[in-house]
């Protein structure tokens, strides 16, 4: 028996592409969305609304008046393809995209965990 080739299309970044197919215009893989920019890896916090996740980022600040670093958080809100089903408590990549809404610049390329 043949295996089925899967089609997705390379986004230009060395990652692992999904074993899901899907036929969302918004993923990089799948879809027409072009990807540039910075690429970004935090924690996912919420997965609460419609194909949009919230991912947290954590990273040290430093003071130079004081010579010491601070601890500082972000959360980005970013697209969540169906084809990567991304859920609370994983560990992503994500990069920057054209603006999908108000507040969603970035994508999901990647889950490492």
């Amino acid at each position: 028996m043949k295996k089925k080739e899967q089609k997705f299309r390379d986004i230009g970044y060395l990652v692992k592409p999904p074993e899901k197919e899907c036929k969302e215009p918004d993923c990089p893989f799948h879809g027409t969305l072009p990807v540039r920019g910075k690429i970004l890896e935090g924690i996912v916090v919420s997965n609460r609304m419609q194909s949009t996740v919230v991912v947290e980022r954590n990273y040290l600040h430093y003071i130079s008046k004081y010579e010491r670093y601070e601890r500082r958080r972000t959360r980005i809100p970013a697209h969540n393809p169906e084809c990567l089903n991304v859920k609370k408590g994983d560990k992503v990549r994500i990069a920057e995209c054209r603006p999908l809404s108000k507040t969603k610049n970035f994508v999901v390329i990647e889950k490492m965990s």
